[in-house]
Formats: C-alpha cells, structure tokens, sequence
C-alpha cells in the first residue's frame, strides 16, 4: 500500500477537492479512491486530516428521485415526532432528552 501525499491546510493543489467541496460543485466521489489528504495541525490532539478526491474523476450528483424525497420526508417526520406525547415538536427531538422539551419539563404523574 502506497502512502498518500499530504498536502499542508489550504495548500493543495488545484484538481483535488473534498467531499463537502465536490458536493458544493454538484459533484461526488463516484467510487473512486481518496487520492490525496490534507493536514491541519491542533494544539491538543493530532492533525485534523481531510481526504481529497480528483475532481476530473468525479461524477454528477444523482437526481433526487420521488421515492428519495418520500423516504427523506418520512425519516425526518420520525425524528420530529415525540415519542411521549406523538406530536410533530417542529424541531428534531434531541436524542439527549428523548422526548420534546414539553413533555421533558412536565411533572411526570
């Protein structure tokens, strides 16, 4: 297995791009192998590292599809919906509390 060039933040070269980059430009990895990654240095920890595809070998973002958009709208819909009290709270219910902030604050009977 061959190593990976490292690149320093914000000095790689042109024709690489990261995931949320390509998806910016409409684009996805398409299968391919990471080519390169980037290293950000932290203070505490080791490097924050970021993985960088070609972009000439990247591929169209796929259509989203009314089946995609029904089965994204009902999982959506499922972590909107408290399982307490079964309203749609409006906000995603955080996993922390379980149950939307009303039924969290009221006295348990």
């Amino acid at each position: 297995m061959t190593a990976l060039p490292a690149y320093a933040w914000r000095l790689a070269p042109d024709g690489y791009a990261t995931r949320r980059q390509l998806r910016a430009m409409g684009l996805r990895p398409g299968g391919q192998d990471v080519a390169a990654e980037i290293r950000r240095p932290r203070k505490r920890r080791g490097p924050l590292i970021a993985y960088l595809y070609r972009v000439d070998l990247a591929k169209p973002v796929r259509p989203m599809t009314p089946a995609r958009a029904a089965a994204l709208a009902k999982a959506m819909r499922a972590r909107r919906t408290c399982p307490n009290c079964r309203l749609d709270a409006g906000y995603c219910i955080p996993p922390s509390l379980g149950m939307c902030v009303p039924c969290t604050d009221s006295p348990n009977d």
